[in-house]
C-alpha cells in the first residue's frame, strides 16, 4: 500500500506532510510533497483527506483486491467524495457528509 503524489497538482501547502503519522512525507527544495519511502506507508490516507487540491492518491494494489486502482479524495463543502479509478473501467464514487460522519 502506498500514496501516489501528483507533484503538478501539489501547491507546497505542508498539509500532508504535517498530518502523516510516519513523517514520510516531506517537502522538496520546490515546497512540493514527496514520499521518499512509499513502502513504509501505513494506509491510513489522512493526507489524501487533509490534501485541498486532491493531489495525493492511494494506489490500491492487487495484494488487497484493488488490481491496480487508485483512489482519490475531492472535497466539497461537507460533501467528501472518495473516487475509485480502476483500470480500463468508470470510476466508483463514495460520498460522505462531514455533518454526519467523523473526519478521520
Amino acid at each position: 500500500m502506498s500514496i501516489l503524489i501528483d507533484r503538478q497538482r501539489c501547491i507546497g501547502c505542508g498539509k500532508c506532510s504535517d498530518i502523516c503519522p510516519g513523517s514520510l512525507i516531506k517537502t522538496a527544495p520546490d515546497k512540493k510533497a514527496v514520499i521518499i519511502y512509499p513502502r513504509d506507508c501505513w494506509g491510513c490516507t489522512a493526507c489524501l483527506k487533509e490534501c485541498p487540491t486532491g493531489a495525493i492518491s492511494f494506489y490500491l494494489g492487487a495484494d488487497i483486491g484493488g488490481q491496480g486502482s487508485c483512489m482519490h479524495i475531492e472535497k466539497n463543502g461537507c460533501i467528501t467524495r472518495w473516487i475509485i479509478q480502476q483500470p480500463d473501467k468508470e470510476p466508483i464514487t463514495i460520498e460522505t457528509d462531514s455533518r454526519t460522519a467523523n473526519k478521520y
